[in-house]
């Protein structure tokens, strides 16, 4: 047998690993104190699928190239992948853990691929305006963004967690729907820095709200009742998205629950408080404070201890 098809030694794949821990305490913030949760291979596998998002991502993201340029390294880079998960030889610490990982918990390549395509998505996204903002048209062109980018993420994330009932894999779509909405109600005024306006066209329309008045509020213009209505018809989608994500909970393996528990619960704090500041996203940047994410963490960390009290499986 080969050294290829034998696969890293344990020593390497554990370095592949805690590098994938690292990307993950150092940029996942929400996901991190949720990834805490998990028995540690879950934990390890989580983080893998994370920092190959993360790494496509900042492909994707990097504007000190050009689109065309973006999109021929991010080729390059997902035929390496596809190199690596095959067996072949790799040095990247990030391809070593994923490989290992999606073997172990039998996560599909295609998964995997439509991550990658959701990063590149802003990359095709229709101009609007005389081609000064990257837009969606609909709420439902909207909502495919949201699955390649996020729901794709739900459904790689049970496969690690486990589960047997179906029902989780469309609970999964949604409950990655809900974060997304709620990232996109976040970053509003970032984005629109960056000429990116996730806001559909036609529920922009609906409430009467322009690209121009989005650009005004990013520079201190005071919001007025349509824009706030706008942003919490987003809400609301978002908001049925994380009844979704409760539902999905008993579906999971119980040693898993608690993490996708800390999940859920800190996005919908971070939704919340949006709501709470009638949708202001534009004086100061919404967060959940790390004292709330930590007493999260705890508390989902009591539920672990539960669960091996009553011997959960």
């Amino acid at each position: 047998m080969s050294a290829a098809s034998a696969g890293p030694s344990e020593e390497r794949l554990a370095l592949a690993y805690a590098a994938c821990i690292a990307i993950a305490r150092r940029e996942a913030k929400n996901f991190y104190y949720s990834f805490r949760a998990l028995p540690r291979a879950r934990r390890d596998a989580i983080c893998a699928v994370y920092a190959f998002m993360r790494h496509a991502d900042d492909i994707s993201d990097d504007e000190s190239r050009t689109r065309e340029q973006r999109r021929a390294d991010l080729d390059a880079w997902l035929a390496a992948w596809h190199e690596a998960a095959a067996g072949g030889t790799t040095n990247d610490p990030v391809f070593i853990a994923l490989a290992d990982a999606r073997v172990r918990f039998n996560i599909p390549l295609e998964l995997l691929d439509q991550l990658v395509h959701g990063t590149s998505m802003d990359l095709d996204a229709p101009r609007a305006d005389g081609g000064t903002w990257d837009t969606y048209a609909t709420f439902e062109e909207l909502r495919q963004y949201c699955y390649y980018v996020a729901s794709v993420v739900g459904l790689v994330c049970i496969r690690i967690f486990g589960y047997s009932d179906p029902r989780a894999e469309k609970l999964a779509e949604e409950t990655g729907l809900a974060f997304q909405l709620t990232n996109i109600l976040r970053d509003v005024k970032e984005d629109a820095e960056r000429g990116r306006v996730y806001l559909p066209l036609d529920e922009m329309a609906r409430y009467g709200v322009s690209l121009d008045e989005v650009a005004a509020l990013r520079h201190g213009s005071q919001m007025t009742a349509q824009q706030r209505a706008l942003l919490e018809s987003i809400a609301t989608h978002a908001e049925a998205g994380y009844k979704s994500g409760r539902e999905l909970l008993p579906l999971i393996d119980a040693d898993a629950r608690p993490a996708l528990w800390v999940l859920i619960a800190i996005y919908h704090d971070l939704l919340s408080r949006i709501e709470r500041r009638r949708y202001d996203v534009f004086t100061e940047r919404v967060r959940v404070p790390t004292a709330t994410r930590i007493g999260i963490l705890l508390r989902g960390l009591i539920r672990i201890g539960f669960n091996r009290m009553l011997g959960r499986r």
